[in-house]
């Protein structure tokens, strides 16, 4: 998704007490940045505008949450739209960080211990000879293995029914386990939901939302 450039973002962000400019010197040590590091962890790739990460931690106080971004400008917008969530109140159980998530192994490690990672509406790339950036691709979750717990889960949600059906055999081939899956999400109501911007956007064109959890064997 493209988006505009937005001057302000990056000094906005920097003096943000839940932005991490240095994601690199935090591997291993994400748990220790919070103010109880005892709670779950979860991990959002590619927040965007954050309108999942900004419903789903203030919902869930109970969970401390990372969320990635490339853009400084998506992080921008995310990172106010969390403070709007918030209200006012201590913002203590989530973390933003700028970083590509192909190298995201140079950030993240066993240690870090991930309960469970969210995946929406990723880019699909359709083109076979890009594939393999994917964010649901075997070689993709090869990666996340290294720092996920043993039983922790990936959600992943989707409107294009070719990257869904690929990424059911991505996870297979890696070891996971499908413990649920929808090709009707609205419809089934079998996944607590925190809908996103683009959901409710091929929602409202009347495209089906699909959607799957699955958990590391």
């Amino acid at each position: 998704m493209r988006i505009r450039f937005k001057p302000w973002a990056r000094a906005e962000l920097e003096a943000s007490s839940f932005y991490v400019l240095e994601p690199e010197k935090l591997k291993g040590k994400w748990r220790e940045q919070f103010a109880d590091s005892s709670k779950p962890l979860h991990l959002e790739l590619g927040c965007g505008k954050g309108g999942f990460i900004s419903q789903i931690a203030v919902k869930h106080p109970e969970i401390n949450y990372i969320a990635i971004d490339l853009v400084d400008a998506m992080l921008g917008l995310a990172k106010r739209k969390i403070e709007e969530a918030y209200n006012g109140k201590e913002i203590n159980n989530v973390l933003i960080t700028r970083f590509d998530i192909d190298r995201i192994l140079l950030i993240l490690d066993k240690k870090d211990a991930i309960d469970r990672i969210y995946i929406n509406f990723c880019n699909p790339w359709p083109k076979g000879k890009h594939r393999k950036k994917r964010l649901t691709h075997t070689r993709q979750l090869e990666k996340y293995k290294q720092f996920l717990k043993p039983n922790g889960e990936v959600y992943f949600k989707t409107d294009d029914d070719a990257l869904f059906e690929a990424s059911l055999t991505y996870f297979e081939e890696s070891g996971f386990e499908i413990i649920k899956k929808t090709y009707d999400l609205h419809s089934e109501n079998c996944l607590e939901n925190i809908e996103t911007e683009h959901e409710t956007m091929f929602s409202n064109q009347g495209i089906k939302i699909k959607a799957l959890i699955a958990k590391l064997k």
